[in-house]
């Protein structure tokens, strides 16, 4: 019998043992690419969470292909700003139109009104022309608008331009008197039954607030009541200097799609909100005013009142990500990405602002919800 060489039969055994640690070697995840100095210039020294996943979590929202250009993002977390990053292009001066985001600040400024006894949440919306006798829409009340419940006539984010209420509203035959165009919609289905989103239905509700204000029908008037209002409740004790509305020819301030404001002055929002309507201290807005506003609409559990919430919809797609986060978070959202997202349970806000488009942003929604979970839960989630 032909003994074996030892030499050559360890020749081959050793590659044999070594060949799980190559396969193990070979299939191991390559490590992530370094952080650009970008992307660690937007994190603060001791953000209070670990610094590259938030780093990455961040970048990934101005470096991911197919979500649109993310023009600026603010993350506060337990009240400091702990990662700031704009495009090229911007910085913390530059204004944005917060577009659909300008109906949460319609929601506090009828909580302001409301808190002041001048408005009144269950009585019939004071809508001159609703008043009049046998007109069901009588029966529409500041709740139902709040919520989108209205019944209205609407139609909004549909193919045909032309046919759309918003657009018309805002820049055809309703442009020049919008809340006019808005009121004059005849009723569609029983008010209180179904949830339609209506940007005409926050310019109605500035229209309230405005006459709320004054009783002078001049747009000159009605203009510096709504100004003068802002900004003596609402602006200045939050420190919302950068921020402005626009009006239109009646006077009326376009609360539905067209305030603007830094930045920084969106997330003071988000924090205020946060807050439960108080900043540094002071009770500007009931917080009472805060949980409506935060809690589910009947007609949608997605839906609060003049914001959105971290629930699954009855119907059609999220606007944010139930089951990705806190169930407590809630956002003002406009259009083309125009995001401030609060999570009281994460004691955090998340501002974001760009251009994408509506498949862009069901790509972009996931990487906000990365986003928040670079940062815990820090109390019970209601």
């Amino acid at each position: 019998m032909r003994l074996r060489h030892p030499l050559r039969s360890m020749s081959l055994i050793l590659p044999l043992a070594l060949l799980p640690a190559l396969i193990a070697c070979h299939g191991a995840a390559d490590p992530p690419p370094p952080l650009s100095d970008a992307a660690k210039a937007a994190v603060v020294a001791h953000p209070g969470v670990p610094s590259e996943p938030l780093a990455r979590a961040a970048d990934a929202l101005f470096t991911t292909p197919g979500i649109g250009k993310t023009q600026a993002l603010l993350v506060l977390y337990k009240g400091r700003i702990v990662a700031e990053r704009y495009a090229d292009g911007y910085t913390r001066n530059s204004r944005f139109l917060g577009w659909s985001m300008s109906k949460t600040v319609t929601g506090v400024l009828i909580g302001l009104l409301v808190a002041d006894g001048r408005l009144r949440l269950d009585e019939a919306a004071p809508v001159p022309i609703w008043q009049r006798p046998g007109d069901p829409r009588g029966e529409i009340t500041l709740r139902s608008l709040l919520q989108m419940r209205s019944g209205l006539a609407n139609q909004e984010a549909i193919a045909d331009l032309g046919a759309d209420d918003a657009v018309r509203m805002l820049f055809l035959d309703g442009r020049d008197d919008m809340a006019a165009y808005a009121e004059t919609q005849p009723l569609e289905t029983e008010t209180g039954k179904v949830w339609r989103y209506s940007t005409a239905t926050s310019v109605i509700l500035a229209d309230i607030a405005t006459r709320a204000l004054t009783d002078s029908h001049d747009p000159a008037v009605r203009r510096a009541a709504m100004a003068d209002f802002l900004r003596a409740r609402l602006t200045e004790p939050l420190g919302l200097h950068s921020m402005v509305g626009e009006y239109d020819a009646a006077g009326t301030l376009e609360g539905g799609s067209m305030i603007h404001a830094t930045t920084r002055d969106w997330g003071r929002l988000g924090e205020f909100l946060r807050a439960g309507g108080a900043v540094r201290g002071a009770q500007i807005v009931p917080s009472d005013w805060i949980r409506f506003m935060t809690t589910p609409s009947p007609a949608n559990p997605a839906y609060g009142a003049q914001v959105w919430l971290n629930h699954a919809p009855h119907e059609g797609e999220d606007e944010l990500f139930a089951g990705q986060a806190p169930a407590s978070t809630f956002a003002a959202i406009g259009h083309l990405g125009q995001y401030v997202i609060v999570s009281p349970a994460q004691q955090l806000t998340i501002v974001r602002l760009g251009n994408s488009d509506s498949p862009q942003r069901a790509a972009l929604r996931p990487l906000l919800a990365d986003l928040m979970r670079a940062f815990p839960v820090s109390r019970d989630d209601d």
